[in-house]
């Protein structure tokens, strides 16, 4: 995916920061690609999940590019509806 835009989370509690993500592939054309940069756990579950059961592409990058475990990096694919 080719990265549109970026959005760091890394320390924004749930569900702020689902809002925050959600937000910002609402301002995004159908197909972009949003980087998101979050805290591993609770916060990469809930941002992910829901913005799968929106309807968006949802992909982990792996490994971590942070290297420190701590964090997570999704690239999520604006829905095309």
């Amino acid at each position: 995916m080719t990265v549109t835009t970026a959005l760091d989370l890394r320390g924004t509690p749930c569900p702020l920061n689902f809002i925050r993500a959600r937000l910002a592939l609402e301002k995004l054309p159908p197909g972009a690609c949003l980087q998101i940069d979050l805290d591993q756990g609770e916060p990469q579950e809930t941002v992910a999940d829901g913005l799968r059961f929106e309807g968006h592409a949802v992909e982990l990058v792996e490994p971590s590019p942070f290297g420190d475990g701590a964090g997570v990096r999704l690239l999520v694919r604006r829905d095309g509806t």
